[in-house]
């Protein structure tokens, strides 16, 4: 059972946000003090934390205060309320002298006990290094003058490449903070780095403007801007003494060669990646297309995994929550991609027709897909608790519910349950597709519910389903063993 929230109770913990230290506000659900946070200056609301959050000083603490005259505000962890910056003049005077030292910005003691230590280097198989290091802003300044740094979320640690220079420069630097390095050798990776959060240079070059501005004028959908975008900063990233203008074909060719080698990234990161520096080449300056022809790899054919009907029914008996059901129910029954459900309007859902009408799908394309009864009882009594009022699953302020919200409602419900496969919410949509052909359901009719534009990706699914596969016996069960 919930505990029951404190109407007149704000809450502030220490939080770590993308490398920086800030204050964690939870707030009462009150429209009023969402406007009241909103004049802090500085203040950001976090869609990963879901909360709003504010930076960790002295002044924006007491103005959080006095915001808040009427509410109790409760402080949760060590060090809640933080002191009145320093300015560098005032630090350096609390410096001690050391005339062999250079002068540098202090660093603060190190949060974290394991950390405290030193600084950890350790050589990975894929020449790149993992680096452990206290905290400071200092210190993560000096490693993104680095190029291809990367910061590894998961880990929370950085990785730079591995060489003898490098490893001297940061010996030196540590050492001036009076920090000693330690060097080991890990025989394997831990794990590929993932081609998405491939490491960016210290002074990265932004994508070209006319790169952009092609896309936009070409009606290229957000999230395809974002993914050309990244793909070809990347490679104009990977020759930062050069303009992308004078690359040629074998430019291109030994800078996919390198994300193979160093990255091992996937087929279909491949073509994504040529895809992008082939729109720069052929639709922005307008060359031949001949010139630039690359061989693309061959597509690895894998099948998707899928859910059974039991498991569906125990993930949805796992949640709760009336919206996050609704969210969860909705995308199995209806088959919808994560994308589409979070762009549901109120007025999309047709209950008189029992249809769900999808705007703007893949490919900017319209269709109409199945709503189940089930799933309408459960939507109007949704409605008449939540009362949306455009998106059909709000978020924050009245915006669309993000997709990593999403992700993490289902993914806690798979938890609870002992899933194991390897699964996220666009599982839910194939288990959706495999359940009706193995009902029965004509392949054409499921291709049209899903919005394929060809039938032989929705012909993946006969590969999976176990229609007719029951009346097949093993060899193996007519041996005496």
């Amino acid at each position: 059972m919930e505990e029951p929230v404190n109407r007149n109770l704000v809450k502030a913990s220490p939080l770590e946000h993308r490398n920086e230290r800030r204050i964690r506000v939870d707030l009462p659900a009150d429209s009023s003090h969402t406007d009241r946070i909103k004049a802090i200056p500085g203040r950001k609301w976090s869609k990963t934390h879901r909360c709003w959050h504010v930076p960790y000083t002295k002044e924006a603490f007491a103005q959080l205060r006095e915001s808040f005259p009427d509410l109790q505000i409760a402080t949760a962890g060590p060090a809640v309320e933080p002191q009145s910056k320093q300015s560098p003049e005032a630090k350096a005077a609390a410096a001690p002298s050391n005339s062999q030292a250079p002068q540098r910005e202090v660093p603060t003691e190190p949060r974290s006990p394991t950390a405290g230590n030193g600084v950890t280097v350790t050589v990975l198989s894929n020449r790149r290094m993992q680096l452990r290091f206290p905290f400071h802003p200092a210190h993560i300044r000096k490693v993104k003058s680095i190029p291809y740094y990367f910061w590894d979320a998961g880990l929370r640690l950085w990785t730079l490449p591995y060489s003898g220079a490098i490893v001297e420069e940061l010996r030196e630097y540590f050492g001036g903070y009076g920090l000693q390095l330690s060097l080991t050798k890990e025989e394997t990776m831990p794990g590929k780095p993932s081609p998405a959060a491939k490491p960016k240079p210290g002074k990265a070059k932004p994508c070209p403007q006319d790169y952009l501005d092609k896309l936009t004028l070409k009606g290229y959908s957000p999230s395809t801007v974002r993914q050309y975008s990244s793909l070809f900063r990347d490679f104009v990233n990977h020759f930062p003494d050069r303009e992308p203008d004078t690359l040629d074909e074998a430019d291109i060719k030994a800078y996919m060669l390198h994300l193979i080698d160093d990255y091992d990234i996937s087929a279909s990161h491949q073509n994504s990646a040529v895809n992008a520096i082939k729109f720069y080449y052929e639709k922005v300056l307008h060359r031949p297309r001949t010139v630039y022809h690359l061989e693309r790899p061959r597509k690895a054919q894998t099948l998707p995994e899928v859910l059974s009907e039991e498991e569906v029914t125990l993930i949805m008996r796992a949640v709760a929550n009336l919206k996050h059901k609704c969210i969860l129910l909705l995308i199995y029954s209806a088959g919808l991609r994560a994308g589409e459900l979070i762009n549901l309007r109120v007025a999309d859902v047709d209950s008189g027709r029992k249809i769900l009408n999808i705007r703007a799908g893949k490919g900017k394309k319209d269709r109409v897909t199945l709503l189940s009864e089930k799933i309408l009882t459960y939507l109007r009594q949704y409605y008449r608790e939540y009362r949306p009022k455009v998106w059909l699953f709000e978020g924050q302020d009245g915006e669309a519910y993000s997709y990593g919200s999403a992700l993490k409602v289902f993914r806690r419900a798979c938890d609870a349950v002992g899933i194991k496969k390897k699964v996220s919410l666009h599982t839910l949509r194939h288990s959706f597709a495999t359940h009706l052909l193995e009902q029965g359901a004509d392949l054409r009719y499921i291709q049209a519910l899903l919005g394929h534009h060809s039938s032989k990706t929705t012909e993946i699914y006969t590969h999976i389903t176990r229609k007719g596969m029951e009346k097949i016996k093993s060899p193996l069960d007519n041996l005496e063993i």
